[in-house]
């Protein structure tokens, strides 16, 4: 095996680990949402900032030996066209880490229990269908499967809907009473949360676009979701 194979698989090793931290990160957040109450999620919380670390970490670190094996070993055109992929997903995946961060401590400061119990619900089909959404994403580009990667993209625009039925719902669901301030501040954090959630929902669609630019050489991003078949 020549030095730019052994790099080759070495990046791919730490992507598909990259990927499996993403997943679990997800998983964590999947976790707190279902809590009945924000106090219950303790050890959840502090998963996620332990994983939000190494998150971090491992994009510099593949960032790093992206730059180098292209630096080093002068991939061919096919090489480096999945390495440039690579590189497009892993930016996704660090910018999901920072979004399941920030939603994780957005419910934390949701004080108002009755609230957080009758909106959770919904908040726990958005991240599940988000996460579903990364998740076969990440498939696609690992088992070079184009048709995952076109239902996420199509799946893209399902989660952007969800985010306005929620607010509808749980402002119906919610009554103001004495009060008023608290609980407006709270669906506040809410809707912070759900933007947050739908932005999940995009990065797996980019990292779905990175798929295909990886497997067919075709930049996908401008591209009318009716033209994808």
């Amino acid at each position: 095996m020549s030095l730019k194979d052994i790099a080759l698989q070495d990046i791919d090793q730490d992507f598909k680990s990259y990927a499996e931290l993403t997943i679990k990160q997800l998983n964590e957040l999947e976790t707190i949402v279902q809590c009945e109450s924000p106090s219950d999620i303790k050890e959840s919380i502090q998963n996620i900032e332990s994983g939000e670390e190494k998150m971090d970490q491992f994009e510099a670190l593949i960032s790093k030996k992206i730059t180098s094996t292209i630096v080093l070993h002068h991939p061919v055109a096919s090489e480096l066209r999945k390495l440039m992929a690579y590189y497009r997903i892993i930016i996704n995946m660090e910018r999901i880490g920072d979004l399941v961060y920030d939603i994780s401590g957005f419910i934390q400061e949701i004080e108002d229990s009755k609230i957080y119990g009758d909106l959770s619900d919904f908040i726990f089909n958005m991240v599940t269908s988000s996460s579903n959404m990364v998740e076969k994403a990440l498939l696609s580009f690992i088992n070079e499967d184009r048709d995952s990667a076109i239902w996420t993209i199509k799946n893209d625009e399902a989660i952007d809907k969800m985010n306005k039925k929620l607010m509808k719902k749980g402002i119906k669901k919610t009554k103001v009473g004495d009060d008023a301030r608290a609980m407006l501040l709270n669906l506040i954090n809410f809707k912070s949360v759900i933007s947050k959630i739908e932005r999940i929902g995009d990065h797996a669609s980019h990292i779905a676009e990175a798929s295909i630019f990886a497997l067919e050489g075709k930049d996908i991003r401008h591209n009318d979701i009716k033209e994808l078949s």
